[in-house]
């Protein structure tokens, strides 16, 4: 079948779908860079900051969960909107928090804003996925990865230059909430129908859909739990099991980023041309066999090419489950699947690390990371649970 050039009203929802994700992934970025400036302003301590980051990510989650309904309800456009808006004025908190209780709020209401815009803008990328015919969700995660490096430039310069942190996130702030009245009337306004598909078109039984939703959600818990556990951990491996020095170290979580970003970019064309199951069962492969490498190798070169083939055998996976799930009810529940896999795929993002550490007590780092090594190679063999099943689906090219 020739695939069609989407109509001009799609085209542009794509792009400002690509520019939400980019400016969540610049906010973000700029809270994380300034943290250290942020903890000497309100006396915080490294103890007191851990149990503040948890504050955020639980109130994402919640986040996450109240969106998903209200998503389907009065269309994720509408969320999207006022996601954004809550999202770029919660990065204006922890810059003028004055103590621990203050920024505990302001971390409480920016994890809010940040869980709420993740499912909304999925789920309204799911609709533009739909309405294009075409695999197109890894390139909207790759710009959230370029948004994220872009605020880390851009915090990094600002510092240096001295200027005020309060400034940089006012100026945040304001270019959040004019990108979001500007972006905001190009997204779609609600689901396209679907053309009709002969032997596809009955939905799945409750009982088969739930249990395909448990197991979308479990495999976004195990890739989320090892990109977690790659992001916080690459560099002290490097360091501790290699006797690095910190800054050759650096260069393992350098190697895992960069793959991913890149992979994210090349994603969508392989699943088109060989499908999402394609994508996720190799990617796991790859993941593994990279940490099989890390675990194992005792060479510099080695590990990190390790870590590489671990970035981008995780590339793809994530958003392929995220259109399944958006793509699994036959109705309007795509907001409300969506969230449920969201919220447990980012306990799992929050548990890796944590995972690691604990067993760290036990084994020393290098073992520890065997635990997600095994689990993704798991995920593989239970990679079909992503393949197109309803009549929302999007086409293949």
């Amino acid at each position: 079948m020739l695939s069609t050039t989407p109509a001009p009203p799609v085209r542009a929802a794509r792009a400002a779908v690509f520019t939400v994700f980019a400016l969540n992934g610049l906010l973000l970025s700029l809270w994380v860079v300034h943290i250290p400036a942020i903890t000497d302003r309100t006396g915080v301590a490294p103890a007191q900051l851990g149990t503040f980051i948890l504050l955020l990510a639980g109130a994402g989650i919640v986040g996450m969960r109240i969106t998903g309904p209200l998503a389907d309800r009065f269309g994720s456009r509408a969320l999207v909107a006022a996601a954004a808006v809550l999202i770029s004025l919660g990065v204006l908190g922890p810059g003028f928090a004055t103590g621990p209780l203050t920024l505990a709020l302001a971390l409480a209401f920016f994890g809010f804003g940040n869980g709420a815009l993740d499912v909304s803008m999925n789920t309204q990328a799911v609709h533009v996925e739909r309405a294009y015919g075409r695999p197109i969700m890894s390139a909207f995660h790759a710009l959230f990865s370029g948004g994220g490096f872009l605020g880390a430039l851009i915090g990094a310069a600002t510092q240096r230059a001295g200027l005020d942190l309060r400034v940089t996130l006012v100026l945040a702030a304001a270019t959040g909430l004019l990108l979001t009245a500007a972006l905001v009337p190009r997204l779609l306004r609600e689901l396209p129908e679907p053309e009709p598909v002969a032997a596809a078109a009955a939905p799945e039984p409750r009982s088969a859909r739930g249990l395909r939703l448990f197991a979308l959600a479990a495999i976004a818990f195990v890739l989320l739990l090892t990109e977690g556990a790659a992001a916080d951990w690459s560099a002290l491996q490097v360091r501790d099991h290699l006797g690095t020095t910190e800054s050759t170290a650096a260069f393992a979580f350098a190697a895992f980023s960069c793959t991913m970003t890149a992979g994210r970019l090349v994603a969508d064309r392989v699943s088109g041309r060989f499908g999402p199951v394609f994508v996720v069962r190799w990617g796991c492969v790859t993941a593994g066999l990279g940490l099989a490498l890390v675990v194992c190798s005792g060479w510099l070169p080695a590990t990190l090419l390790g870590w590489a083939l671990c970035g981008i055998g995780l590339s793809g996976g994530v958003p392929q489950i995220f259109t399944a799930a958006g793509n699994l009810g036959s109705g309007g529940s795509a907001g409300t699947d969506m969230s449920r896999v969201f919220a447990i795929g980012y306990v799992g993002l929050l548990a890796g690390p944590a995972i690691i550490g604990w067993l760290t007590e036990l084994v020393p780092l290098t073992t520890a990371l065997a635990v997600p090594l095994v689990l993704t190679l798991v995920c593989s063999w239970f990679a079909g649970v992503v393949a197109p099943g309803t009549r929302n689906a999007p086409a293949r090219s």
